[in-house]
């Protein structure tokens, strides 16, 4: 039988940084899915908090050498692999050092949110499925992970649609407690411009903030993990509004369980 392939998109994973309740789920679920018999792999941003040697990460040099166009600005892409040993998992890292390899996350020592954190995160997601592409892995499940993956489910539907390895993928977002106040850029519309995109997009991108990202994230996705109980109330109605399946949330400890079915769920094997 072959096993059924899912890709887990986060980021927050410990112990690459601090412990939280999305960087748990990060480290957990991708190796609880793996012991049920299912394979996986697992991306997240090179933040510069994340110690390289400390955690061992070295450069995948097949994977390596792409460049992401935003802007008409070539970004070099950088593809970085370390090892959670007593979990038998492997977890690949983006990495760009003009993006990412700063001492903080989202926001700047004074708590000021990064002007190009709307490059940041079309990086991260077309990186992921770009290496994806590269890896040649055909994921039956691509499980989201947090606002910095919200721009994949547009990707994937529209850039992307044509590709064989992502035609049957159906994607899972997972909601979190996450949000921020700010807007992006008045650019950040024409820097996701790319083959393939469609102009109704617009309307997430054009005046873009948490919630509007999300939505966007929302309408292309195909299921939903409520993962914290204290979600945007906005966000929350919109997705009962789909009518699209969603698994309520489930606490913070033997989740794993409920997860694994809703997978099957969504795959089409129950």
């Amino acid at each position: 039988m072959i096993k059924k392939r899912i890709l887990c998109v986060s980021q927050e994973i410990m112990p690459y940084l601090p412990e939280s309740h999305m960087s748990r789920i990060g480290r957990f679920l991708p190796q609880k899915i793996q012991e049920s018999g299912k394979e996986i792999r697992v991306f997240m941003p090179r933040f510069g908090l994340v110690n390289e040697r400390r955690n061992q990460l070295h450069e995948v040099i097949r994977l390596s050498g792409m460049n992401l166009i935003i802007e008409d600005i070539d970004h070099p892409l950088i593809i970085k692999v370390a090892s959670i040993q007593q979990a038998r998992m492997q977890v690949y890292f983006i990495e760009n050092e003009d993006f990412f390899h700063r001492k903080f996350i989202f926001r700047d020592a004074k708590g000021k949110f990064f002007k190009d954190n709307d490059e940041r995160t079309i990086f991260f997601s077309k990186g992921v499925l770009d290496t994806v592409k590269k890896l040649g892995w055909a994921p039956d499940i691509i499980h989201l992970h947090g606002w910095f993956s919200s721009l994949l489910p547009m990707f994937l539907r529209t850039a992307y649609k044509d590709n064989p390895l992502f035609v049957d993928s159906k994607i899972i977002i997972s909601l979190y407690n996450d949000g921020f106040n700010e807007s992006f850029a008045n650019s950040f519309m024409k820097k996701i411009k790319m083959n393939g995109i469609p102009d109704e997009v617009s309307k997430y991108y054009d005046k873009a903030n948490y919630v509007s990202v999300m939505k966007g994230a929302i309408d292309y996705a195909d299921a939903f993990i409520i993962s914290e109980d204290n979600i945007n109330s906005e966000l929350l109605e919109y997705v009962q509004a789909t009518g699209k399946p969603t698994l309520e949330y489930q606490g913070e400890e033997n989740y794993f369980d409920a997860y694994n079915q809703f997978y099957d769920q969504i795959i089409g094997e129950e």
